[in-house]
Order: C-alpha cells, then structure tokens, then sequence
C-alpha cells in the first residue's frame, strides 16, 4: 500500500509499504483512512525533528522511525476485532489518536490521556492516517452519523482542543471573551466560544487576512490589531463597569498575546492557555496577584503546533522554524506555575502528551489565586 512516512528532518517520504495483514486482534480494528488533517505537530516533525516521533523503540507500543504519518482523520471501517462491538465493517468513524494502558495509574483512574507511556497514531504507532490502510485499538474509533461529511469528521479532533479550551474557561451564556490568535485552532476556539453562549466576543489578531476571517466567522465579534489598539480602554468601554472581561483564550503561544490576556480578564477571571510556547515566556507576576484573584488553567493541545516567530514586542508572527518544545512540566517552571498532570521522562516516549480532548491542566499556586 502507499503511505506517507517520516523518517527525519526534511525527510518524508511517499512509499510502497506492505499493509496490515494476519490475524487482527480481539480489541483492533482494521481502518480505511478517508481524509486526514496535516497537523502543527506533523511540521515540526518535519523541520526539526524527530522530536516526539520515536527514534528508538517506543516504551510502550514499541514503534520507531519511520513514522507513517497522520493522527487527525476520518476512516471507514473494514474489520473489527471480536471484542468490538460499537461499529461494524463498513461504518464510517472518526479517529481519537492517543494509545495508553488501561491498568496503570491513570488507566485506572480514566485520566488515560496522562499516562507516562502514552503513545499516539500518526506519531508513536505502527501506523497512521497518511496511509491506505491502518489498524488501530477499538477505543480509538467513533462512529460518525451520515450527517457529518468525512471531512468534518476528520476535524473532530483538532476541534476537540478548542471545544475542551472553552469549556475549562467556563464559557457560558453571556460570558465576555477574548479569544487571542485566529489560526486554525484559534479560529475553532472563537466558533467554539459563540456556540457556548458568548455575547461579547474580542479577537486579536495581527494578520489582517484572519481578521477578515474572523468577522466571517462571527460578524459580531470586536476584531482589533493589539499594536493598534489601546486595549485598556477597549476592554473598559465594553464591559459592564469597565471591569474587564470574564475569559480570554490565549490561541498563539507568545508572551506579548499571553500578557494581553492576563490584562483583559476581570479579576476571578480566567486565562486559558490553548497554544503552545516554543520559548520562556514572561509574565507581570502582579496580574496574578492577590489583589487581581486571576486564575489560569493552562491547556496545551497539540493541534496549535504551526511554526512561529516574534517581533521585538513579543507579538507571535507567522513563519518562525523553532524546535518545539512539549514537556509540559518545563513550561510550568518557566511560567512559575503548579502543574496538576506534570508528566516526566523522555519526551519521545510520551509523544503527545498535549494531545487531543484534555491534555494537561497547569494552575498557579493556592497564595496566588
């Protein structure tokens, strides 16, 4: 079958390899991928990499390079394992790419996504979305209504971080929101923030091509370039009393867009972190004081990969190549934060561990709430 296989940096390539053949196991599922997304994680890999796609055999699923590529895509079912019983042959699905134990201390628990021997399809397994066929674990597959295309089915995924963003902000019907960065993921995010009940929604973004987009996507919403605008009084002409608002998104990964959010948020708001960082960022630790009450709960998805650079403000500017960064625990110590998931060991055997619905929670301390 042809697939599409990583081998190293710069190096991808589209080749004949054999297919999945002999027994499927009891719990597996044989797949016909349909549509597959390009992630952030995928580009990295490929410009810097391997980062998270194993070099050596992965602790747990045993997989090394070459990677067949693809962890966000839809698939039509051809053969499912004795045990599984939630789609038969021929049922289109979509794909939930993170592998873990179910008996290990997180298994056991349900947190599977903070597993240390987490591996991931399309980066740490034997196959993946880029190619004709692949063969996954039953938990991984949804079935998928005719009613949604395989190309929506294939965005569940991605659209997973924005809808779980949102909800750990507590977005709700008449909340006030910022949503920072109109990428791919941002531009779920600030869908994801109307469809919770938003009546006032602010987007920053630099590139005016995505404002316009943005204004597409929700015409009500308060689009605006943070280098032309005074966002302090923006946000005090529009909210009640001029308090600030009750949510902001930070969807970018730069300090300037972080910082942005700390100061939009009244105080008990609450700053959710949906992109990713690739370097320190600092912050003005009186935002976060006791006297403002901020609270942050830090979410790092990994569809928020996309290369990126800064200007000398610290505003996120499309086409940095920087070396990812995705242990999660070296991003709260730069940020002087508490991480309640803090995952450890070798990156490249916990290779999305920023990945799908939730992926881990950094809190500031109790003093600084």
């Amino acid at each position: 079958m042809k697939a599409v296989r990583y081998y190293s940096k710069k190096d991808i390539r589209v080749e004949d390899v054999k297919a999945p053949e002999g027994p499927l196991g009891d719990d597996m599922v044989l797949v016909e991928p349909l549509v597959c997304g390009i992630c952030g994680t995928d580009i990295h890999e490929y410009i810097a990499g391997p980062i998270v796609t194993p070099a050596t055999p992965h602790v747990y699923s045993g997989a090394t390079l070459p990677q067949i590529l693809g962890h966000e895509f839809s698939a039509r079912v051809i053969e499912v394992g004795k045990n599984v019983t939630h789609v038969v042959p021929g049922s289109r699905v979509s794909i939930q790419p993170l592998i873990s134990p179910r008996d290990d201390y997180y298994g056991r628990r349900g947190l599977f996504h903070l597993s240390e021997k987490m591996a991931c399809v399309g980066l740490s397994w034997d196959w993946g979305g880029m190619g004709e066929r692949a063969v996954v674990n039953g938990y991984n597959v949804f079935p998928v209504p005719d009613t949604v295309s395989d190309v929506q089915a294939a965005m569940i995924e991605p659209a997973a971080v924005a809808v779980y963003g949102v909800d750990r902000g507590g977005v709700t019907s008449g909340s006030s929101v910022l949503v920072s960065g109109v990428g791919p993921i941002g531009a779920l995010v600030l869908l994801a923030t109307r469809a919770a009940g938003a009546t006032k929604i602010f987007v920053s973004e630099l590139n005016p091509n995505r404002r316009e987009l943005a204004k597409a996507l929700v015409p009500e919403a308060i689009v605006f370039d943070p280098r032309e605008t005074d966002t302090d009084q923006l946000f005090r002409d529009h909210t009640e009393e001029g308090v600030g608002l009750d949510v902001a998104l930070e969807c970018v990964g730069a300090e300037a867009s972080l910082n942005l959010c700390a100061k939009a948020v009244r105080r008990q708001g609450t700053v959710v972190q949906v992109g990713l960082h690739v370097r320190p960022a600092s912050i003005d630790a009186m935002l976060w004081a006791e006297g403002h009450n901020r609270r942050s709960h830090l979410v790092l998805p990994c569809s928020n990969l996309a290369e990126d650079r800064s200007d000398d403000r610290g505003w996120h500017l499309p086409g940095r190549k920087d070396r990812h960064r995705s242990d999660c625990s070296r991003a709260s110590r730069r940020k002087g934060l508490r991480s309640t998931s803090r995952p450890r060991g070798d990156p490249s055997q916990n290779p999305c561990r920023h990945e799908g619905l939730i992926a881990c929670e950094l809190s500031l301390p109790r003093r600084y709430r």
